[in-house]
């Protein structure tokens, strides 16, 4: 925890340092917005918690966004955020948990609501922070230019120290060499926060992950094992319990439990002076273990929580689920949806006939996640655990935890979103038609280790992912899978915000393992996407 809180302290220039502590206590106490309680309608609009507002956060509120509505379920019931941990501002910088993680964007944050938060603050809000919430701290912060990651994409700037370290604060010995191939944020090679600085940090930029349905989340099939299924490693182990678990926490899989994570949020992206008192932790974790969510109407669909209904989709079935359990084709379908929206009858007016079309799709493109095949192939932690290269599978085989479409087991996989030649600047990925935005960095594993077995000795990656934190050769790119609920809510899609839409997340896949999706299978999905 020291070396986090130091490395912290770090990424804020010391001439700002000052300024940025009163600039953020005077955000806190005047930027306030108004919370509308929606358990027995609708609330009217997309709404922003800001740090203290000290108002009740209703047991199930509802938020409107471009498929319809999103819901939240606390099984707690209301919650008063006054002097709550997770809604309080605990650092310098006048963030708190919920900046990040706001209610109306699936507990998550979109782009949307990143740049209506410019618009409406002229970038004084705390999100904004130098730490992480621009492209690197030297930078201009009145600028917009200056936080074209957040603004654009959704993407926070994550800084870790190279060589690794490990939980315990001692180092790791990296089986490869990395080098600064491309720095458009002018922070990886910069002489204060940069790999070649006094203390080397890499930074990589990444999307704030929802935290709703985390029952879910850090439950496993396999928790109880010793090793991680896809690579045979020790897995981590809880610091309170002592017992492993599924390290399917964050992107990188660096923090073992929600306690670990909000320790370590509160010292870096919060930059508080203290650590988090064991009340404070509790507090935190009990919200974020009774917090569920999912889209609750569908713009096309209608309720999703209608007697009757799929008995997957609204946030009360994730209330009401079991965790840790593998999806299958028989028993416990990854989303059961039921019959109910297979060959609907004609409606009885024009609107109706709409609405039964647009249910028929969302069980087209449940179908076509589930049996759909195409090959798999060359992804690390997929075709190299014994299952063959390249194999013939689903979506589903990656994304088969119940009710969520994480993976039951614990760890890793690399689906090409960051290393090359898979994420292309041009002109295969849509969002770099324009100059590069993201890092580029040339991976070299040590002559002494064997090579990726797909990608060889030499690697090119704009996020080299786990392999920042285990050293391993075989992790550059790798990414733990997340969790599919809520997505209407929280644009953009992938670690790196690289697709802009439910429909360039399709793409990326179509493209990616050439399934060669028809128009119909497409559309299909992306409505079978947007009702979870």
């Amino acid at each position: 925890m020291k070396h986090l809180i130091e490395s912290a302290r770090r990424q804020v220039p010391r001439t700002d340092r000052r300024r940025l502590s009163v600039l953020s206590a005077m955000v806190a106490l005047c930027m306030t917005g108004t919370v509308i309680a929606a358990d027995a309608g609708h609330s009217p609009a997309r709404q922003w918690w800001s740090p203290g507002d000290g108002a009740m956060l209703p047991a199930k509120p509802e938020y409107a966004n471009g498929f319809g509505r999103f819901a939240l379920v606390n099984t707690d019931g209301p919650i008063d955020t006054r002097k709550h941990p997770f809604f309080e501002p605990l650092g310098i910088n006048g963030r708190a948990c919920v900046t990040c993680h706001q209610p109306s964007d699936a507990m998550s944050i979109s782009v949307e609501t990143i740049q209506q938060r410019w618009r409406e603050t002229q970038g004084a809000d705390p999100l904004f922070a130098a730490v992480d919430g621009m492209n690197c701290p030297h930078l201009p912060p009145e600028k917009p230019e200056s936080h074209s990651l957040l603004l654009e994409r959704g993407l926070i700037r994550v800084f870790l120290p190279w060589p690794p370290k490990a939980a315990d604060g001692s180092a790791v010995k990296p089986e490869f060499d990395i080098e600064v191939v491309r720095d458009p944020t002018g922070c990886n090679l910069h002489s204060e926060y940069g790999l070649y600085s006094e203390n080397p940090t890499i930074s990589v930029y990444r999307r704030p992950r929802p935290v709703i349905n985390m029952r879910y989340v850090t439950a496993s099939k396999f928790g109880v094992s010793n090793f991680i299924g896809k690579n045979g490693t020790l897995a981590a182990i809880n610091p309170d319990t002592g017992k492993p678990v599924n390290m399917n926490l964050m992107a990188d899989a660096r923090e073992a439990t929600v306690r670990t994570q909000a320790a370590s949020a509160a010292s870096g992206h919060l930059q508080a002076a203290r650590a988090l008192t064991p009340a404070e932790l509790d507090a935190i974790e009990k919200f974020e273990m009774q917090l569920y969510g999912a889209q609750i109407e569908s713009s096309g669909a209608g309720r999703l929580d209608e007697a009757g209904g799929p008995q997957a989709l609204g946030p009360m079935a994730m209330a009401n689920g079991r965790d840790g359990l593998l999806g299958n084709n028989l028993s416990n379908y990854v989303f059961p949806i039921g019959e109910g929206w297979y060959d609907l009858p004609d409606g009885k007016d024009a609107d109706e006939s709409a609405r039964n079309a647009f249910r028929e799709s969302v069980a087209r493109g449940h179908d076509a996640f589930f049996y759909r095949t195409f090959w798999i192939k060359d992804s690390m932690h997929i075709n190299s655990v014994g299952l063959g290269n390249p194999i013939k599978r689903t979506c589903a085989t990656c994304h088969g935890m119940h009710m969520t479409a994480m993976d039951t087991a614990n760890g890793w996989m690399d689906l090409g979103t960051t290393n090359l030649p898979w994420a292309l600047e041009e002109p295969a990925n849509p969002w770099n038609k324009r100059k590069a935005q993201m890092p580029l960095f040339k991976v070299t594993c040590h002559a002494d280790q064997p090579p990726h077995p797909f990608l060889g000795r030499v690697i090119y990656t704009q996020d080299p992912g786990r392999a920042l934190i285990s050293g391993k050769c075989d992790d550059v790119g790798a990414i733990v899978i997340q969790q599919f609920r809520g997505l209407s809510a929280r644009a953009p899609y992938f670690s790196n915000g690289s697709a802009a839409s439910l429909r360039e997340v399709v793409d990326y896949y179509d493209r990616r393992y050439n399934i060669q999706y028809s128009e119909q299978e497409k559309q299909d999905l992306v409505n079978f996407l947007s009702v979870l």
